[in-house]
């Protein structure tokens, strides 16, 4: 949106802005790390997500029965 915005100043706005294309990729690089960031934002505070993502993770309990369960069918 950012860009967006600008764009439509520039567009809209009879004289040309006199911070040119500085602001034009201002506004591309604060567009690039919304989308960057969104993610992680998600992740730590969206409960069904970090749910999802926590069951993904390997937990030692899970690594330990499968040791016990190993170590039961040798004898």
């Amino acid at each position: 949106m950012p860009n967006y915005v600008y764009l439509m100043y520039v567009e809209l706005n009879p004289n040309p802005p006199p911070f040119g294309d500085d602001a034009y990729y201002a506004t591309v690089i604060i567009s690039f790390l919304y989308m960057c960031t969104n993610p992680f934002v998600y992740a730590t505070k969206f409960d069904p997500v970090r749910d999802v993502l926590l069951r993904l993770i390997p937990c030692k309990k899970n690594s330990e029965t499968g040791t016990a369960v190993s170590s039961s069918r040798n004898t």
